[in-house]
């Protein structure tokens, strides 16, 4: 764990921010996380290791993109390319926040960090230098769909920052790619700050390659009246982590979540999520699946936390998973901290197999064994890849995915 070695030394980064040098003083004195801690107890020491073992890489990345762009409407950015940003149209602004702007957020953000529950937004805000954050301010309505690529270079950690201000009363579609390559490691900490009637769909897709590792932080803030609906996918690396926060700070907002997570072969890909709410009628709906395969594990914790001041809120979540190897595992804990007495909260957790039944049903009727297979998974897949706000002329998920399996 070289990088680690560095951080503990100070010898990582020449002539580092202001924000580096803050998350620098906090890794010193906690350089890893607690691995004893129930938000990391269950995470593989080796493979976390192996996440740690590269060198920082602040360089541009090249990279084969996912698919090409036939919609002239369609906005692509990819950080560390496209730090400067400004998009004015009659309906819309699209503009990157200025050096005050994003220094302010993020020591906002900083102070409120936690050793553990924190350790991957401060480990990524450490190494991102200032080419590699990029910060959006959006307004205004009938925005074409934003798409925002992550890419990780071979042989190197890759470390990327983004942060999205969402103004009143505006409406977006939001794709995020994070790409990882062979042999190496992306932390990629994202942040959301919605205003009020504001609409988020947002869509999180990551896939790597061999021995790929990827440490993915989301943190989400919603003010009254906002509505956030995320659809994430994640498959293809040796080693994931997806953490989710959101907050919904005045209550009356909704969240909307639909994630997924695939590992096969000798994968660990875990997801963490957290939903806090700070007032009255807030409202969720989460759905997570996870498949898991061969002798790889797969993770789900989630928790929702109602505390006295969120009364009427109406909370539902519910871990969906499929074990396809008698030498693979999954470990789902979804839990509820309720303190308010009038409230809507339910949780649930299954863990079960492809139906038997049915795939003897239709290799009856003349399908193969593998093309029965594919056509459950198809169904169980569907209902996460719908969510996520990609066309299929634009990209086909659901084909890529059975393709891999």
């Amino acid at each position: 764990m070289q990088i680690i070695e560095k951080i503990k030394t100070n010898q990582l980064i020449d002539n580092p921010t202001e924000i580096q040098k803050i998350c620098l003083r906090k890794l010193q004195l906690n350089p890893l996380p607690n691995i004893k801690s129930e938000l990391w107890r269950l995470s593989n020491k080796s493979k976390f290791s192996n996440f740690l073992k590269f060198t920082l890489n602040q360089k541009n990345t090249t990279y084969k993109k996912p698919y090409p762009i036939n919609n002239q409407e369609v906005i692509r950015l990819t950080i560390g390319e496209n730090s400067s940003f400004q998009l004015e149209r009659k309906h819309y602004s699209i503009k990157t926040l200025n050096k005050e702007e994003l220094v302010n957020h993020i020591k906002k953000d900083i102070s409120n960090f936690d050793q553990n529950e924190n350790w991957s937004e401060c480990f990524n805000l450490c190494l991102s230098s200032e080419k590699n954050i990029l910060g959006l301010k959006i307004s205004g309505r009938e925005i074409p769909p934003l798409e925002i690529l992550s890419v990780a270079s071979s042989g190197a950690l890759n470390a990327k920052t983004l942060i999205i201000f969402v103004e009143k009363n505006c409406n977006i579609d939001l794709l995020q790619i994070n790409l990882g390559a062979e042999n190496s490691s992306l932390s990629l900490a994202t942040y959301f700050c919605l205003e009020e009637n504001s609409t988020v769909n947002h869509g999180v897709v990551s896939y790597g390659e061999d021995k790929a590792h990827l440490l993915n932080s989301l943190n989400v803030v919603q003010k009254s009246k906002s509505e956030y609906n995320l659809g994430s996918l994640h498959f293809k690396f040796n080693y994931a982590r997806f953490e989710i926060r959101i907050k919904q700070i005045e209550g009356d907002a909704k969240t909307n979540i639909k994630g997924m997570q695939i590992a096969k072969r000798n994968e660990q890909i875990a997801t963490y999520t957290k939903i806090e709410f700070n007032g009255p009628d807030g409202f969720l709906d989460q759905i997570n699946k996870s498949l898991a395969d061969d002798k790889s594990h797969a993770i789900f914790e989630g928790s929702i936390i109602v505390p006295k001041i969120a009364q009427k809120t109406d909370a539902s979540q519910l871990s969906r998973n499929l074990l396809l190897s008698k030498h693979a595992q999954i470990d789902t804990k979804p839990q509820l901290e309720i303190v308010a007495d009038d409230v809507k909260c339910k949780h649930g957790a299954t863990i079960s197999q492809l139906n038997e039944d049915e795939l003897f049903y239709m290799r009856s009727r003349g399908l193969t064994l593998t093309e029965a297979n594919k056509l459950q998974l198809s169904s169980y897949f569907q209902e996460i890849i719908s969510f996520i706000p990609v066309s299929k002329e634009r990209w086909d998920l659901l084909d890529k995915l059975l393709k891999e399996i």
